[in-house]
């Protein structure tokens, strides 16, 4: 049941990129998309193995697909702490996938504990990073108190719901959690 809450979790998170997309220009229009890239790859890789054990080509697809992304990423990367955000994650994505490839033959089990698979070292590192930054974004969601605009707070127009920061948010904190569990289960 867990495998399926996170399939439709990234599938959700990866749908509201893909609609936030629409909306969206410039350098952001590429962040977005990267964003729907993970979500929808993400959700692809947490299918239960019960249910679809994909072929090996399948993992080495993924690391292809991944590690363009992240060298498109690298490439417009101008420091921003955030474009490096989504390039870790395209590079976690392409271990994990790497992972999955070079397990024993049928072995999505990879995806489960003491399976072994993967270097203890680099599954670290990257847990501390999401658990931080799972954290760091979940803090951010918390409730300031609204100060009173010049009409008392209202008159103000409501923002669509395609560019509410908060929204955003919400997005990339699902997905560092997903990658967090995923992580958890490598």
């Amino acid at each position: 049941m867990s495998g399926w809450l996170l399939v439709a979790l990234c599938a959700a998170a990866g749908s509201y990129c893909l609609l936030r997309l629409r909306d969206s220009v410039g350098a952001q229009r590429g962040s977005v998309g990267g964003e729907a890239l993970m979500g929808f790859g993400m959700a692809a890789m947490a299918v239960p193995a019960a249910v679809l054990t994909p072929p090996r080509w399948v993992w080495v697809g993924y690391v292809v697909v991944f590690a363009g992304a992240a060298l498109h990423t690298l490439l417009r990367a101008g420091g921003s702490g955030h474009r490096l955000h989504h390039l870790l994650g395209m590079l976690a994505m392409v271990y994990m996938a790497g992972a999955m490839a070079l397990a024993p033959a049928g072995a999505h089990s990879a995806h489960t504990a003491g399976s072994g698979s993967g270097a203890p070292l680099i599954t670290g590192v990257l847990l501390v990073y999401y658990a931080g930054y799972v954290l760091w974004a979940g803090a951010r969601l918390l409730p300031v108190p609204a100060t009173a605009g010049p009409e008392g707070g209202r008159g103000t127009a409501l923002a669509g719901w395609g560019e509410r920061p908060e929204l955003a948010l919400v997005c990339r904190l699902s997905m560092g959690i997903a990658m967090l569990a995923m992580l958890l289960t490598l």
